[in-house]
């Protein structure tokens, strides 16, 4: 027994933890946070950023003491020969030939390879230093300025993903707000269905009256229904702009009653307002910086440049392959005529690099990079253009919105209060049904205008927040949906 109550108590505790993970609740933020968390724009900006902090490594790398080693063994079956002209009077030399049959003074002569043996090693290690390179260091300042390009682009997809999402989450919300309406108003006119029929049955209504309340009811559910598949499809926009898994279920939480219309929002947003507040404008800025680190990159391949170097290692010959690996017992490596030893070198010094001469190639170099300097220049004033024109159009849609919006608001108030009057009416047999039916046309019509509106509202204050740069990615931090 005691087993059994262990075991239902189990069940008890599971299943609510399934249900809750099941039923998770997101706000517009948690959308905004799961979108930016895991959209693939969002991802591949963030390895963008990785692979341009690498770069900048790369660069500071340059800089760095270079070290390399080596080791090289070589055999040689066959060594080449010294040419000379034949001279047997020759005196001092260090290998005298004497007379040679057939051979006279002036010919040439090929003699063996005194000087080398068939059989050489080599292990050595060279560091090299820059010591002053211009280049270097314009490209420094350059690797900063395109790992700065790399976020900046990161940050241009967000605001496009935080849009897109936003838009989305709207509309669900919207639609949510519909299907209530929906419900609302199948629930009034199946009271009036229910309240003209008890009236046909005592002979105060005509059959007509029943069935043309029968025919919009059976209309308002067809259209619920309808609209539900519809409502599916905004959850699966929803769903692809978050990067949210199609096959599991999501809910949102918020409702359009938490939402405020600001009349004062334009002169808020004229406050402070300036270009570099977009995210394209700064995009452009940098990319003018990196064009002039690439002017000043170019002026400096004319300047000197100095790198220090040492080389350290040993060398041996032998003329066997065997003997590269060993040493004799007995002869110090210090012995000059030592056989079969690795003796030890050493080498020091700086090398300076000044070019003098090289066509027009430099010249013409830089006078490209200038004209794309120009070029730039000139997309700043055509940039400033378009955001002129995009906070003057969205300033005036967003305008346009509010009225409408208000306008549709104050006729869905009076087709509500039209249809509350005409069905106290017609209960009070004062009225007709063919009035009731025609208010609630109106007052169907009138919602749909109404939530249109606000529909078209919201839309438009987005994109007067994207045409004003208030879409910033850094106020959603991350954060756990509810539940």
């Amino acid at each position: 027994m005691k087993r059994i109550y262990q075991t239902l108590l189990l069940i008890c505790l599971i299943i609510p933890l399934g249900v809750s993970a099941q039923d998770k609740t997101y706000s517009l933020d948690d959308c905004i946070r799961y979108a930016l968390e895991n959209t693939i724009e969002v991802k591949n900006a963030k390895v963008d950023e990785k692979i341009s902090e690498s770069v900048v490594k790369e660069t500071i790398g340059i800089g760095l003491p270079q070290i390399d080693g080596s080791v090289n063994v070589t055999n040689n079956p066959k060594l080449p020969r010294f040419y000379a002209m034949y001279d047997p009077n020759a005196e001092g030399g260090l290998f005298p030939l004497g007379d040679i049959p057939g051979i006279k003074a002036g010919d040439l002569v090929a003699l063996p390879n005194f000087f080398q043996q068939p059989n050489s090693g080599n292990a050595g290690i060279t560091i090299n230093q820059l010591i002053f390179n211009t280049q270097y260091l314009v490209g420094l300042k350059a690797s900063n300025t395109y790992k700065e390009l790399a976020y900046r682009s990161t940050e241009q997809t967000e605001i496009q993903v935080i849009e897109n999402t936003a838009k989305a989450y709207y509309a669900v919300l919207v639609n949510n707000e519909r299907i209530n309406l929906f419900d609302n108003n199948i629930a009034r006119v199946d009271s009036l269905l229910r309240t003209t029929r008890a009236m046909y049955e005592n002979g105060f209504a005509e059959q007509i009256d029943v069935d043309r309340t029968q025919v919009t009811l059976n209309n308002l559910k067809s259209e619920r229904l309808n609209f539900l598949n519809l409502q599916a499809l905004a959850y699966g926009l929803l769903k692809f702009q978050m990067n949210y898994p199609m096959d599991q279920p999501i809910a949102v939480s918020g409702s359009l009653s938490d939402l405020r219309v600001n009349d004062n929002l334009f002169n808020e947003y004229k406050e402070g307002w300036d270009y570099k507040n977009r995210i394209e404008y700064k995009m452009l800025d940098t990319q003018r910086r990196l064009q002039e680190l690439d002017i000043k990159n170019k002026l400096s391949q004319s300047m000197p440049s100095l790198n220090g170097f040492i080389s350290a290692g040993y060398s041996t010959m032998s003329p066997t392959v065997g003997g590269i690996f060993k040493t004799e017992s007995g002869v110090e490596k210090t012995d000059m005529y030592g056989p079969d030893s690795w003796y030890g070198y050493s080498s020091i010094g700086v090398t300076l690099n000044v070019p003098i001469f090289s066509g027009m190639q430099r010249a013409q170099r830089l006078q490209q990079s200038k004209l794309e300097l120009q070029k730039i220049e000139n997309k700043f004033s055509s940039l400033k253009q378009a955001i002129d024109l995009s906070i003057q159009q969205n300033t005036i849609t967003y305008q346009n919105s509010l009225e409408t919006l208000k306008s549709q608001q104050e006729n869905m108030e009076l087709a509500e209060r039209v249809a509350r009057v005409t069905k106290i009416k017609f209960e009070q047999g004062v009225g007709s049904n063919i009035e009731v039916t025609d208010a609630e046309s109106s007052l169907r019509a009138a919602q749909v205008n109404y939530y249109n509106a606000l529909a078209d509202a919201i839309l438009s204050k987005i994109d007067l927040d994207k045409a004003y740069g208030k879409i910033i990615p850094a106020n959603y931090a991350t954060a756990t949906p509810q539940n």
